[in-house]
């Protein structure tokens, strides 16, 4: 299959992109730069989501990857437009461009934020979705243009709604150090002061490895039939406490994480993914979302870079 990823030399688009690969497609990746690094075997398309650069894109594509996207949820709160601009306008120009030129199935990297602050626990595709950021909202919105197109026989649809993604590939870190294990490795290396946590670090999180989250994207595109729509949560499902991976983190740097603690912020105390959907639907496996293999991937991505 000849599939186009977007923001394919992003954290996760990078692996997206190398799984494809991997899998026998022919990949081409859309970037706003000329010289980041893209997986090896995958062409290289300059430009944005702009109609022009994504109709030159998607010839001859079969199906697309969209991870392009602003992803910051307290960003999004001082400047709203841009990630609507973004995560909304992109995606619809995508869709446009897909109905121009006939590709025909899309997965979407969606986000966990859309269920907003849920009692649930765990959460599954059938939770009430209220995202309380313009990042959550513009996500959704775009899942759910998508889902009304899949409604039309146009196209095939599937919405990755993803935890925390983390880990790392060889040579590829996460650059994004507003994230917990980013920032942690930032301060181990010392390029960061210390890492804040909020209250005692008792918070749940579920964190998945990045590379289990492109097998999914891999597997959704290969099951993605025009005509149909599906969302699909993507979590490895076991609890992690904030102090649990900063203990983590010291055991696999061999020292202690500076750290400062501060009052509790508004944000759920805990966020736990139910993917037995995907698993049941596609056969996927977080193999690699351990918590110790995750933060070892993450430690020697930064260290060999």
């Amino acid at each position: 299959m000849r599939v186009l990823v977007t923001g394919a030399s992003g954290f996760v688009g990078y692996a997206v992109a190398a799984a494809l690969t991997e899998r026998g497609h022919t990949v081409v990746g859309l970037t706003r730069s000329t010289t980041s690094a893209l997986p090896e075997g995958v062409r290289r398309a300059h430009g944005d989501l702009s109609p022009d650069c994504l109709r030159d894109a998607l010839a001859d594509v079969d199906g697309v990857c969209h991870l392009a996207a602003r992803t910051r949820a307290r960003d999004s709160r001082a400047d709203p437009l841009g990630y609507w601009r973004t995560n909304v306008g992109g995606t619809l120009a995508l869709l446009e461009a897909m109905t121009a030129t006939g590709a025909r199935r899309l997965v979407l990297a969606s986000t966990c934020i859309v269920y907003g602050e849920r009692d649930t626990r765990p959460i599954d595709e059938t939770a009430v979705t209220a995202p309380t950021s313009p990042y959550g909202t513009s996500k959704l919105a775009a899942d759910n243009a998508a889902m009304d197109l899949a409604a039309t026989g146009a196209i095939g649809a599937i919405s990755l709604r993803a935890f925390n993604i983390a880990g790392a590939l060889p040579g590829h870190p996460d650059p994004d150090e507003t994230r917990l294990i980013p920032r942690a490795m930032a301060v181990q290396r010392g390029t960061a002061p210390e890492l804040v946590v909020n209250g005692d670090g008792g918070a749940i999180r579920d964190f998945v490895h990045v590379v289990d989250v492109a097998d999914a994207f891999a597997r959704a595109l290969e099951a993605c039939e025009p005509g149909t729509a599906r969302v699909y949560n993507i979590g490895s499902g076991r609890p992690t406490r904030v102090r649990d991976v900063i203990d983590v983190v010291e055991q696999v740097t061999g020292r202690p994480v500076a750290r400062r603690h501060v009052p509790p912020a508004g944000e759920p105390q805990v966020l736990l993914a139910d993917s037995k959907a995907i698993r049941a639907d596609l056969g996927w496996d977080p193999r690699r979302s351990d918590l110790r293999v995750i933060v070892e991937d993450a430690w020697t991505a930064v260290c060999d870079r």
